[in-house]
């Protein structure tokens, strides 16, 4: 993908959004009307954050489709979850709730919520969720923390987090978007149709609103999951237009300074630059 050049209109208005940034933006955007995908960095393996969360609930409904997990199962909020937690709700509320791993999963997805990550990494191994993710293709993504270190300086070594790469999320996302009608994507995934279609809905339910949702109409539903880490921003989610499938964008940016040259935080610039790529999708990509 990364090998020819696109010299397409929407390509070029793309690159154009990276080439104006001064930090590292990788990306792969699938048009879903035409197949045109346009790439930019996308095999390079780079920092995950919160988008690993989607092969986390793959891994988990891959093994509730199983019956080696319930999704029914209770799960006590103990105060130790909350340790290393900079994310989510749930590290502010009182230990002793019991919600379910079905629940676990969904905060995990539309919160982003790093207590009821922790519920549902428990109940699995990394071994078994990076197993799942080299099984499906994702050769790029390496899950390597249950919950990842706070103290992390900025410019930290790929190595000291889960990392994967824009490619490996658009595979994932197309898989669980062609598992509504497809029983191959559904054996791919390992996970019944009423799994595929749950996982799909709760991406849809994400409740953030940044990045690829930021320039889009506020009713354009996108199923996505964002993430956040020291050295970047990054967001990967299929987004709908006229009740259907539109474009696959995931974006990663790196390298992003603390404060940009004109005062600017660099997370606000990381961000807004993401949701510049969706909206170019949103205009450029043609059926």
């Amino acid at each position: 993908m990364d090998t020819k050049v696109n010299t397409s209109k929407a390509a070029q208005a793309l690159n154009a959004i990276c080439d104006a940034q001064p930090f590292v933006t990788r990306f792969m955007a699938r048009n879903l009307l035409t197949g045109e995908t346009i790439g930019r960095g996308a095999d390079e393996e780079t920092p995950s954050a919160s988008t690993r969360k989607t092969s986390i609930m793959m891994a988990a409904l891959k093994a509730a489709s199983e019956g080696r997990l319930d999704l029914d199962q209770p799960i006590v909020y103990e105060e130790r979850m909350a340790e290393e937690v900079a994310s989510g709700m749930f590290r502010y509320l009182t230990p002793g709730i019991t919600i379910s791993l079905r629940d676990a999963i969904t905060g995990m997805m539309v919160l982003s919520d790093n207590v009821n990550t922790r519920m549902v990494l428990e109940r699995m191994t990394l071994e078994e969720v990076d197993g799942y993710c080299k099984s499906l293709g994702m050769v790029n993504t390496h899950h390597r923390f249950l919950i990842p270190p706070l103290a992390l300086p900025a410019d930290h070594a790929l190595g000291a987090v889960t990392t994967t790469s824009a490619a490996d999320q658009v595979m994932l996302l197309q898989t669980i978007l062609d598992a509504e009608t497809s029983p191959e994507a559904q054996r791919k995934l390992g996970c019944t149709p009423e799994h595929c279609a749950w996982a799909l809905q709760t991406l849809k339910n994400q409740v953030l609103r940044y990045g690829i949702h930021s320039r889009l109409p506020f009713e354009t539903v996108v199923a996505s999951k964002g993430g956040r880490g020291k050295r970047g921003r990054m967001d990967a989610g299929v987004v709908y237009r006229n009740g259907a499938p539109f474009y696959i964008l995931a974006a990663y940016t790196d390298e992003v300074p603390l404060t940009m040259p004109d005062g600017t935080p660099g997370y606000t610039v990381a961000l807004e630059t993401i949701g510049r790529l969706s909206r170019a999708c949103w205009d450029e990509f043609q059926s």
